[in-house]
């Protein structure tokens, strides 16, 4: 049975599962949830993801929602299949270190960042105006959080050290869309070199243009 993935091609959250499936050369089905329709709060939709987000996976029968659990079940599951994106299991350290950058994602980036997003894309795409002081104060959190970024890529090719993991992976929705609305904290090599050629490798990924390129063809 294909892997299923219930989301749509233009949700952050559900590109961050469709990255790492394509890194991994896992196929998959994406079945579009009715964002709009109010089918997130339907109880058949709410008894697969209990929060009512996409996206949630089906894979022959397992379902499991948030979509960083889903990148490293996918990632582990698949190990052998494409680009390795986990630590050695059997190396503690290195598994220490990823998870410390998938927190330091999920604490440290996305909540940030998601807070211009909602500004700059989401308020816009419902003709609404940003509230210029919320952007102000993203913005200056971003970018000192960034510094903390530089300090870890001035010794590291990635975040976790000398291979890309899923931890890398999970800022690309979010940090291309900061880019897409002006906010060019990640690609500024004159600020941040180590932030810049990080975020450069990454986004230049075939996998993720091609993401980018399937959400803006849908």
């Amino acid at each position: 049975m294909t892997l299923k993935v219930y989301g749509l091609p233009q949700s952050s959250a559900t590109q961050r599962v469709l990255v790492v499936l394509k890194e991994k050369n896992v196929p998959y089905e994406l079945v579009p949830v009715d964002f709009f329709g109010g089918e997130l709060k339907s109880l058949a939709f709410l008894a697969k993801s209990p929060f009512g987000l996409i996206p949630y996976i089906d894979d022959d029968g397992f379902i499991l929602c948030e979509s960083l659990a889903i990148c490293k079940y996918i990632a582990a599951k698949y190990a052998g299949s494409g680009t390795p994106l986990l630590p050695d299991q059997s190396d503690v350290k290195a598994v220490a270190l990823f998870e410390e950058a998938c927190s330091v994602e999920e604490s440290n980036f996305q909540p940030i960042a998601t807070g211009i997003v909602v500004e700059k894309y989401f308020k816009a795409f419902r003709g609404l105006q940003p509230d210029d002081k919320v952007v102000e104060e993203c913005i200056s959190k971003l970018n000192e959080k960034l510094g903390g970024y530089e300090a870890i890529l001035k010794k590291r090719r990635f975040l976790t050290g000398d291979n890309m993991t899923v931890a890398d992976l999970a800022h690309l929705p979010t940090g291309t869309i900061i880019g897409d609305v002006g906010v060019k904290l990640l690609g500024d090599p004159d600020k941040r070199p180590n932030v810049a050629r990080w975020w450069k490798e990454i986004s230049s990924l075939p996998s993720w243009l091609t993401v980018v390129a399937e959400a803006k063809a849908a």
